[in-house]
């Protein structure tokens, strides 16, 4: 499991962009980068990046975004040049197809660290069975569900009633209830993406 065992504000404070790491809290005042949007470490300044800094700032920050390791990035990179079509839109599509982002994005996990944690922890199912799996990559269709039993719909109902300023993208729609469910109803997209990402970057800089 990919995960930072340090401050996480650290990071959105090196991208200077918010990642949104720590769930609700980076919508409130609390956040880091709202009181401190400066480099992390003694006597730092954002300094004129080279071209090859401008590239590996873009990959570093999708890879915290999405809380994977490089390796793990590699692969996905490496099937995203397999595939038909744009690299670069392949690469965010697979991301943002991954199982934790999905529980995420859903509002069941304020964030996606809780969401892997949810995962991991066989609270979720996926078309009926449970998957405890974080990578595993959602396909169209596919049903995702809380587990009907008591700490599994506590835990995700109290997320849902602190989520509700986020809207659900439109890949996906969910229902709320006794027991709540999301549903994938078509793949995701390079623009489903809710930060600003520039693929080409990362696609120059992982072909060399």
């Amino acid at each position: 499991m990919a995960r930072t065992t340090g401050p996480v504000c650290r990071l959105c404070r090196r991208e200077g962009l918010k990642l949104f790491l720590k769930g609700t809290r980076c919508d409130t005042p609390k956040c880091a980068i709202e009181r401190r949007d400066a480099v992390p470490g003694m006597h730092m300044r954002r300094g004129k990046l080279t071209d090859y800094g401008i590239h590996l700032r873009e990959k570093q920050k999708v890879k915290h975004y999405y809380g994977v390791l490089e390796r793990q990035f590699r692969t996905y990179f490496a099937e995203a040049e397999r595939s038909k079509g744009n690299t670069g839109a392949s690469l965010m599509s697979l991301l943002e197809r991954r199982l934790d982002n999905i529980v995420h994005r859903l509002g069941f996990g304020l964030s996606r660290a809780q969401a892997r944690q949810l995962v991991m922890h066989g609270h979720i199912t996926v078309n009926g069975r449970r998957l405890d799996i974080p990578s595993y990559l959602v396909k169209m269709g596919d049903v995702i569900r809380v587990k009907n039993r008591k700490k599994s719909l506590h835990a995700v109902q109290a997320n849902l009633s602190e989520s509700t300023s986020r809207q659900v993208p439109d890949f996906l729609s969910r229902t709320e209830g006794a027991l709540p469910e999301g549903r994938v109803s078509r793949l995701p997209e390079a623009l489903d993406v809710s930060i600003p990402v520039q693929t080409q970057l990362i696609v120059e800089l992982c072909s060399k």
